[in-house]
Parts: C-alpha cells; structure tokens; sequence
C-alpha cells in the first residue's frame, strides 16, 4: 500500500504562481512514476507532468513550458510549480504513483482556483 499525501492549491490570482507538493510513504517500489494530474469540470482527468525513479521528467500537451515537476531531497516527494496561471488552470489537482508491480494509486485531490 501507499499513502500520497497533497498540500497546496487554494485561490490564486491570474498570473500569479502556484506550488504543490506531494508526498508518497508506504510501500514504494524501486521503480515509480510520481506526478500530477487534474481534472476541470466537465472534461476528463489529464496529465500535468511526471517524473519517474529516474528522475526523468514527462509533461502533458500543452504543459511544457507552464508547469515545472521537480523532485524534493526526499526521492518520494514531487513539486509542481507554475508561475502564470490563468483561469483555464482551475482544477482539482491530483498527485499520482504508478507504483511499478504494485499498482496505482490516487491523492485525495487539491482544488485550484484561477480568479481575480
């Protein structure tokens, strides 16, 4: 089992930046892929970016260049950053692991919200 516990989000202003975190804990097998993904309403969950055990770096059409995936000095930690959101960007955002010979497993979600 893993847990993947999300922090962040909340109202942020158009133009302005946004940082998540997520942090994985359990059972995590040596090859993963750790990331982002997010869901408006209305349409369907898409990639936001990836990175896997690697730390190679993947990102969703259109999301390169807008969003930033990094990794924190705990291997089992992500950051997503952006630093012009725009009111297209409102979503609930969710951090996800493809636990390699395991599984996948979802966040709880974080809701953002792009408004003046």
């Amino acid at each position: 089992q893993v847990q993947l516990v999300e922090s962040g989000g909340g109202l942020v202003q158009p133009g302005g930046s946004l940082k998540l975190s997520c942090t994985a804990s359990g059972t995590i097998s040596g090859r993963y892929v750790l990331g982002w993904y997010r869901q408006a309403p209305g349409k369907q969950r898409e990639l936001v970016a990836n990175l896997n055990s690697s730390g190679s770096a993947s990102y969703g059409e259109f999301m390169k260049g807008r969003f930033t995936i990094s990794r924190g000095d705990a291997k089992n930690t992500v950051y997503l950053r952006s630093s012009s959101l725009e009111p297209e960007d409102t979503a609930v955002y969710y951090c996800r692991i493809n636990n390699i010979g395991d599984g996948l497993y979802w966040g709880q979600g974080t809701q953002v919200t792009v408004s003046s």
